[in-house]
């Protein structure tokens, strides 16, 4: 299989007769002398690599020759297990977050046909669609079914958007794709067998589940699940190499300065699903001794641009491309912009972990004609390749008084006051200029007044916001993005 579980079966035959597999590249080192020990340890309960084999062979019987199989995407074992034994059977998995709603869950399952639920909690649990619904039980034992294993073009997960602009839109992801994408990664962050990998993200979008769980399997590094990204949890992970979290996870692990000393015997901390504050970057680095690694990548991509375990690291700033991969920023006009460090435009890519095009959509419209994705995003590229986003081009750019001005850098600037936890920017219509900057702030003990001074000593005077709003808090999604449509609406 081209993606990364051919062996999971080898790795189940091997180490019940003690015969060394005949290519264990695919998950891991799976002739390592610790195929017995824990391999996938989720909230405190753990699965070996032999036990994960046999668990997952039970589902792909249950799920062989399904079009596509749902999975209540809880943080748990149960979870990890469905998925495997989904791509053994080389039955496309479909994540669906354990809290959506009903709209959302049946957009989801009718959206996908998919055609049956695979949940831990079985047939009883309330308010589930109807189509069949398949327990996953960890005490189960099966083997793999026999059959030709799917090609690499085959697709691997349907993952969903997060539907700020509409209904969520299906991303379906091929073997190959999650296979470059992980193994570009790899090399990017010197990531081997012998790290231990911790996090709490949510199982069923990219962060989480595809680098944080098949990047594990496919690498076969130990994979410690916290069940929530809390700083206690992850100070208490014991032997965690290497930390994945978004800006919300590291901005409550620099609060908890206890929690973040203990993270200085980790190996590397990638950030990523939005950008980090400069702060928080700092504070982090002070605090760990580790200068985070930061990353971009959507859904439709996963991840294209990073900065490298043995290189440079900036606030701000998300690296260069990855292996194989071509970016380009185009002004309004889709006309090429040189990679100046000053000039913005919308940001397109093109590579081997790229998506052909959304789920029932005819043709690619979000293509140019020569083959780039049209991401949405806004990012300015230096001379040197390093790339810093702005943001949504649909929320991020904001068109004021002829200048076009990038939200994050005026967040930033925000965030450097001292008073300052919470920023979001986003441009409000305005007979005048177009567009106002206007900003959500949560702070004390300084009123709006004194943070646009504050801007406008750090920044050009045209980028200050024209108006201040200090809140509670931001609203955001699960992955800790900030829901700006929500702010603007």
């Amino acid at each position: 299989m081209a993606l990364l579980l051919t062996s999971l079966a080898e790795t189940r035959r091997d180490t019940d007769t003690g015969a060394r597999p005949a290519s264990a590249a695919a998950f891991g080192q799976a002739s390592r002398p610790d195929d017995l020990s824990a391999a996938v340890t989720v909230a405190g309960r753990s699965l070996s690599r032999a036990q994960l084999v046999a668990a997952a062979g039970a589902v792909a019987g249950d799920v062989a020759g399904a079009e596509a199989v749902a999975i209540v995407a809880t943080a748990t074992l149960e979870t990890i297990v469905a998925v495997t034994g989904c791509l053994l059977a080389g039955t496309p998995v479909v994540p669906v977050p354990a809290d959506a709603g009903p709209v959302e869950r049946g957009h989801i399952l009718r959206d996908s046909a998919a055609e049956l639920v695979l949940d831990p909690h079985g047939p009883s649990a309330p308010d589930r669609p109807q189509l069949p619904v398949v327990p996953v039980d960890l005490a189960r034992r099966g083997d793999p079914p026999a059959g030709p294993e799917p090609g690499g073009g085959a697709t691997a997960l349907i993952l969903y958007t997060s539907g700020t602009t509409g209904a969520p839109k299906g991303v379906p992801v091929t073997h190959d794709a999650i296979a470059a994408d992980l193994d570009a990664l790899a090399q990017a962050w010197a990531w081997t067998a012998d790290d231990t990998l911790v996090h709490g993200l949510p199982l069923f979008h990219v962060h989480g589940l595809v680098l944080g769980v098949l990047g594990a399997l496919r690498i076969g590094s130990r994979l410690v699940h916290t069940g929530r990204p809390t700083p206690g949890a992850y100070a208490a992970a014991t032997g965690g190499t290497l930390y994945f979290g978004v800006p919300t996870v590291w901005s409550r692990v620099c609060a908890d300065r206890s929690a973040a000393r203990a993270l200085r015997g980790a190996r590397l901390l990638v950030s990523g699903s939005a950008p980090l504050p400069a702060s928080v970057f700092q504070e982090l680095t002070d605090l760990t001794g580790l200068r985070p690694v930061e990353r971009y990548g959507m859904t439709e991509t996963l991840i294209t641009v990073s900065s490298r375990a043995d290189g440079e690291r900036r606030p701000g700033w998300v690296g260069t491309p990855l292996p194989g991969v071509e970016t380009r920023i185009v002004d309004d006009e889709g006309q090429a912009l040189r990679p100046d460090g000053e000039s913005v435009g919308g940001l397109q890519v093109r590579g081997p972990m790229v998506f052909d095009g959304y789920l029932g959509a005819a043709g690619r419209r979000d293509f140019t004609a020569d083959g780039w994705f049209r991401t949405g995003d806004v990012a300015t590229v230096g001379t040197d390749g390093w790339h810093r986003i702005v943001g949504r081009a649909s929320t991020d750019l904001i068109k004021s008084g002829g200048y076009r001005i990038g939200a994050g850098e005026v967040e930033n600037a925000l965030l450097a006051h001292p008073a300052v936890r919470e920023a979001a920017v986003v441009g409000l219509p305005d007979p005048d200029l177009g567009q106002r900057v206007v900003a959500f702030v949560v702070a004390e003990g300084v009123t709006p007044e004194q943070l646009i001074d504050f801007v406008a000593t750090q920044l050009s005077v045209h980028k200050r916001p024209r108006q201040v709003r200090i809140v509670g808090q931001l609203p955001r999604n699960a992955m800790g993005k900030v829901q700006k449509k929500l702010l603007v609406d």
